[in-house]
């Protein structure tokens, strides 16, 4: 029997702020435990909250990127549940009236290609705090750090149809929020959480399945991982005459396998109702433009651009726009004169290697220009150039400087080309020979042989016609 997947995500980004949620405690990461606390964030009688208007900005922005229609009027309001790091029993949340809702982005799915994948709603709420399990043996800690943190709720339709599509999503979605500047989605650090709903239906079926949602999942590929494993038990556990039951699970990425953790809570079990401390946010249409003028180019927009503008091939345009700092990168490079396609060669091939190892661009744009500009008059060899280049990302000295320091200026001058061209041919007659017996492909032997005398200082260019001169008199 075949069986089709649905799945839809929710995704808890962490927005980047200095401060929390509703009050002005720090949001530092890695800061001693409850140390980032106060009576708003506690929960203690009396302490009322004030809406971080930072955090509302980057909410809206996100929403606005994803195509989301944001509401001039949306509702706080208490989702009730009692934990031990929540320390109020309620988290201050959006239900019925969220900020934003009906926004999509599009995805490249290795099964069907582009499509689009909706976004049902964006909320702001804040987080919890965090139970701690292995600080003190058999004993639970508690650290409130976290309880405040703005967060944004992104729900997504349940569009997606298989795990790698789930994946693709997560991988656009965040490209965008990091070209936004919302939230640096450091999932290590807790700034982007991922909890994944899966049910499976016959194919053909139009009735959506009973769901589970799983959570505990540290990457992407964890992401995929878990979703895999679970389609793999919902189908075995149907076939074998059982039922799904709507449940949350738990990943373990050590085991590769899911367990329950309880059942799945309806939104009637949080008992929502508006916050009698918090007004309605209301927010102006101009604000909202405000908000919308201040998005950056989007990473789709931009990979179109570098294509129908500056003519980079589909490969080479979605890895430049992939990342914004790369992007930024490319297009100071391309602003120094350098051409679109060769820029694009130096910064995919050399530049970001040393990017993705340290976190940064250590060769600044116009030196990697003037060291382009040096391969273009001939002055160094292209191979030549990625060994200046190497010496450029550890220091500050002009390229031409390296260039000369290194030995590598090319030598073009006809005498010393000469003299390197007959060594070549004396040195190998046979070749000499079978060259001269119709064997043509062997001028790229001896111009190997040399690049190889000259220690890589023959201008390459000049060297071919010489051997044909010299060849052709004898």
């Amino acid at each position: 029997m075949t069986w089709e997947t649905v799945i839809g995500l929710e995704v808890h980004v962490q927005l980047l702020t200095r401060s929390k949620m509703f009050c002005g405690c720090a949001t530092s990461f890695g800061a001693a435990p409850n140390s980032n606390v106060c009576p708003v964030c506690l929960g203690l009688p009396g302490a009322l909250p004030v809406p971080n208007e930072r955090a509302i900005a980057l909410a809206t922005r996100a929403a606005l990127a994803l195509g989301c229609h944001v509401h001039e009027t949306s509702i706080f309001a208490r989702k009730n549940y009692f934990y031990p790091d929540l320390p109020k029993g309620y988290q201050i949340s959006q239900f019925d009236q969220p900020l934003a809702t009906k926004g999509s982005i599009t995805i490249e799915s290795p099964e069907r290609g582009r499509l689009a994948i909706g976004i049902t709603r964006l909320h702001v709420e804040e987080d919890a705090g965090k139970s701690l399990h292995d600080r003190l043996p058999g004993r639970t800690a508690v650290d409130l750090n976290r309880a405040g943190t703005p967060l944004a709720e992104i729900v997504s339709e349940p569009d997606m149809r298989s795990p790698a599509e789930a994946r693709a999503y997560l991988t656009t979605l965040k490209q965008i929020l990091l070209y936004c500047e919302v939230s640096d989605c450091n999932m290590e650090e807790g700034s982007l959480r991922v909890d994944a709903n899966i049910s499976i239906r016959r194919a053909g079926d139009t009735r959506l399945g009973t769901k589970t949602e799983v959570k505990n999942m540290n990457s992407f590929a964890n992401v995929e991982r878990a979703l895999q494993v679970e389609r793999e038990r919902q189908i075995a556990l149907v076939e074998s005459g059982g039922r799904v039951e709507q449940v949350t699970m738990l990943f373990s990425a050590a085991t590769a396998e899911v367990r329950p953790m309880r059942s799945k809570e309806e939104s009637h079990d949080y008992r929502y109702f508006p916050d009698p401390d918090l007004p309605p946010l209301a927010l102006t249409r101009l604000w909202i433009e405000r908000q919308h003028a201040a998005l950056p180019e989007l990473p789709e927009d931009k990979q179109k651009r570098f294509m129908g503008v500056l003519g980079l091939p589909p490969y080479d345009a979605g890895v430049l726009a992939a990342d914004r700092a790369v992007a930024d990168y490319f297009e100071a490079v391309v602003a120094q004169g350098v051409e679109a396609k060769t820029a694009s060669n130096w910064v995919i091939n050399d530049a970001l290697r040393g990017y993705n190892e340290a976190g940064r661009f250590s060769v600044a744009p116009e030196r990697l220009a003037a060291l382009v500009a040096l391969v273009k008059d001939g002055t160094v060899s292209n191979q030549a150039a990625k060994r200046v280049f190497g010496e450029l990302e550890q220091g500050t000295e002009a390229p031409r400087a390296v260039a000369e320091r290194l030995g590598l200026v090319q030598v073009g001058d006809a005498d010393a080309l000469g003299q390197w061209v007959d060594e070549v041919l004396a040195a190998n007659p046979k070749e000499v020979e079978r060259y001269r017996g119709g064997e043509g492909k062997l001028i790229g032997f001896f111009t190997g042989q040399v690049m190889k005398k000259s220690g890589g200082k023959a201008d390459p260019k000049k060297i071919a016609p010489l051997l044909q001169e010299r060849l052709g008199d004898r």
